[in-house]
């Protein structure tokens, strides 16, 4: 096939890595691949270092007419069986750019389990093929919105098994960690939705029990500057250390002793696949479609959103005891093994443009 991928952000975050891993599999099976992306965008750098054809669009929201044009000549030139489009914007300018020029089957990807907001972003998902979507959870909200379930397709998020990488526990001093200290790790954007503010509200209760834990977050956000005044206001500098944007995950999560999503939305979060594959056990939202990756009493521990003393009770529960995150770290990879590889993503979204699916 003739696979065109569409994706409008700026940032580099889990669905522009999902983007970039699904066209590397695509094109290593031997399918012609393309992607149009932002100009400029973090994703565009990254496709041009893994070979993967690229055209750069400047995208400028959901009505624009000279993304949706350069997007109708990247359909052009290409000549696309499907065109995937992988974000809101991704999907209005591919398909003001469809009615301009042959796309192929139009089929659209749902990472948020956020509620469609208008009657246009409603109209936008019933207008393509098919929506993929990453949950059980995300298929809930479409179709409370009036999207036919029969439109619908479940394809789990995936990343690539993996061995950790060396030098986690190095970075992790050189950002103030005492070595040996138990380390509470999130890696997440800081954002609204992935709700560090919990979090941090439950590391005073976390600490009072097991005071040589340190909180270690990954991530950058508007939300910065608002944490790190609670940080302060807390007293907790040097025990909840706000690590920025880091490209040495694959070495600090697995060091982490347990790895912590707090959101209270989450389409699935392509953290814990990471954090799974790295078998560290996990304590997690109900948010979304967390509970579809994360086993209660198995994998790790689900707590409810915004709930700080079930947070706090749930990681010292896990913090407490050695052997009972060894077993859920080894039953967290087995899940991974089964449900949430890169290989099994890419190989369902084959069969959705297939129509197996």
């Amino acid at each position: 096939m003739r696979v065109l991928h569409v994706d409008a952000a700026s940032s580099w975050r889990g669905g522009q890595n999902q983007v970039l891993l699904t066209a590397q599999g695509m094109a290593a099976r031997g399918h012609a691949v393309a992607v149009a992306c932002r100009s400029g965008g973090a994703l565009e750098a990254r496709l041009r270092e893994a070979g993967i054809e690229t055209h750069p669009v400047a995208f400028r929201g959901d009505l624009s007419p000279l993304a949706a044009l350069a997007l109708a000549g990247v359909m052009r030139a290409f000549r696309p069986d499907v065109t995937h489009l992988h974000d809101s914007h991704a999907i209005a300018a591919g398909l003001m750019a469809a009615r301009l020029q042959r796309s192929g089957r139009l089929v659209a990807t749902r990472r948020v389990d956020f509620p469609l907001r208008s009657a246009l972003s409603q109209r936008k998902y019933r207008n393509c093929d098919c929506v993929i979507v990453v949950s059980r959870a995300i298929a809930a909200v479409l179709e409370d919105h009036g999207l036919p379930a029969d439109r619908l397709r479940l394809v789990y998020e995936g990343v690539p098994p993996r061995p950790p990488r060396p030098g986690g526990r190095q970075a992790l001093e050189a950002l103030g960690v005492a070595p040996g200290a138990p380390i509470v790790g999130n890696v997440a954007a800081l954002t609204d939705h992935k709700d560090h503010a919990t979090l941090l509200e439950a590391a005073p209760l976390v600490l009072a029990r097991v005071p040589e834990a340190r909180f270690v977050v990954v991530g950058e956000g508007e939300l910065r500057p608002a944490l790190e005044a609670r940080v302060a206001a807390l007293g907790l500098g040097g025990r909840f250390i706000l690590a920025g944007f880091r490209d040495d995950v694959d070495a600090l999560l697995p060091a982490f002793t347990v790895f912590c999503l707090s959101s209270h939305s989450e389409g699935l979060g392509t953290s814990l696949l990471d954090a799974m594959n790295f078998q560290r056990p996990i304590v997690a939202t109900a948010a979304g479609g967390i509970p579809e990756a994360v086993e209660e009493g198995v994998t790790g521990r689900v707590v409810p959103i915004r709930d700080v003393q079930a947070l706090a009770d749930a990681l010292v529960d896990v913090l407490s005891d050695e052997g009972r995150r060894e077993v859920m770290g080894r039953a967290a990879r087995r899940r991974f093994e089964e449900r949430f590889t890169a290989d099994r993503m890419v190989e369902e979204t084959l069969r959705v443009y297939e129509g197996r699916l």
